[in-house]
């Protein structure tokens, strides 16, 4: 949690009391259901939260911005970002029941009010957004195509609506078909710790 307030210090009580909540709540739910590796539920602060702020850092979402996460799993990054602008809407979609029931459980326990969770595929999913965020959940072409159908021509952020895609690793083969579009954001520029060595957040205009 320490690590949430250091690089976030303006997080109203509300926030602080709602992230403060997560590390009991996700360690219940992962004893009974598992959305998180057991062997990382303590780095649920660094690993998980901090990784899916990371977003937060490259645009703060402007009130009345609807956004996409597909493939939730247990609700990265979608839960902390939707602490973090309760004035946007939230939609938390994944093709696993359990792991939405989580999403869902999780929500409420912490008073989300601007998060929708459900059990639906990327390709089923009809609605339209302003932005669609992910952490590696295929591989980006297939993801920027999946997407370019939920993408909404009303503009509503300093940026353009398109994609932000939490990736690790050697991305190179992955930005090629974009690299003329897409923007790529080494995570370790602003935060310290050696995990974000490394880990990128990918911005594609769509």
């Amino acid at each position: 949690m320490d690590k949430i307030l250091q690089y976030f210090p303006n997080l109203s009580p509300r926030q602080v009391e709602q992230i403060g909540k997560l590390d009991e709540l996700y360690r219940t739910w992962n004893a009974r259901i598992n959305v998180i590796s057991r062997k990382d539920i303590d780095n649920l602060y660094e690993h998980h939260v901090l990784h899916s702020l990371a977003i937060a850092k490259a645009l703060r979402f402007q009130p009345g911005s609807t956004i996409l996460d597909l493939g939730t799993g247990g609700g990265f990054p979608g839960i902390p970002l939707a602490i973090l602008f309760p004035d946007s809407h939230f939609k938390l979609i994944d093709g696993t029941a359990k792991k939405i029931h989580v999403v869902e459980e999780v929500s409420k326990s912490i008073g989300l009010k601007n998060v929708t969770a459900q059990q639906i595929r990327g390709e089923e999913e009809t609605g339209h957004y302003d932005f669609v965020v992910s952490r590696a959940v295929m591989p980006l072409p297939d993801l920027v195509k999946l997407v370019k159908k939920n993408i909404s021509k009303r503009q509503n952020n300093a940026m353009g609506n398109g994609l932000f895609c939490l990736k690790g690793g050697n991305i190179d083969a992955e930005i090629h078909p974009f690299k003329r579009i897409a923007e790529v954001m080494d995570i370790s520029k602003w935060f310290a710790e050696d995990w974000f060595m490394e880990k990128y957040l990918i911005y594609v205009p769509i």
